[in-house]
């Protein structure tokens, strides 16, 4: 069987971007079961109510809901448990730091297929206050306004 290549996304964390502010993220690899990956094969996978934390010099991700799969039997998993994230060294140090000051949180962003192995985008990010997401609606429906009116004029023109 031929190796895959390239990335497949299987899950996407639409409501952190609303809800946080972004201030890096990072990749990294999970620990999963068997029956877990197939499960996220078939695209099943949701990211909404997930967070991850520091313990011990780990990275672990909690309440990342990943179906039990169909045609698993009492190999299967449980849907919500506590998984292992991978990560160097050197990062697991950086996201304790980030994580011990005020207001950061370790929020899961993407999860993903990469050249056949599963990863997840982890991001630490800042609570966005109610004014600030006012904000960036407005100005992204403020941009959205601009490139009607850049087109409908580039329309007449040509």
């Amino acid at each position: 069987m031929a190796k895959e290549k390239g990335q497949k996304l299987i899950a996407q964390n639409k409501r952190a971007r609303h809800e946080y502010t972004i201030l890096d993220t990072y990749e990294c690899g999970m620990v999963l079961t068997g029956t877990e990956v197939k499960s996220l094969r078939e695209g099943r996978a949701n990211l909404v109510d997930g967070y991850a934390y520091t313990q011990g010099g780990e990275v672990w991700i909690d309440n990342v809901f990943i179906p039990e799969y169909f045609q698993g039997t009492w190999t299967n998993h449980s849907a919500r448990r506590k998984r292992k994230l991978l990560l160097h060294k050197m990062e697991i140090r950086k996201l304790e730091a980030k994580t011990k000051e005020t207001g950061h949180t370790l929020v899961p962003l993407s999860l993903y297929f990469k050249d056949g192995r599963v990863k997840l985008e982890l991001a630490v990010a800042v609570g966005k206050k109610l004014h600030d997401k006012r904000q960036a609606l407005r100005e992204k429906q403020d941009a959205r306004e601009t490139a009607r009116a850049l087109a409908a004029v580039r329309r007449r023109q040509g």
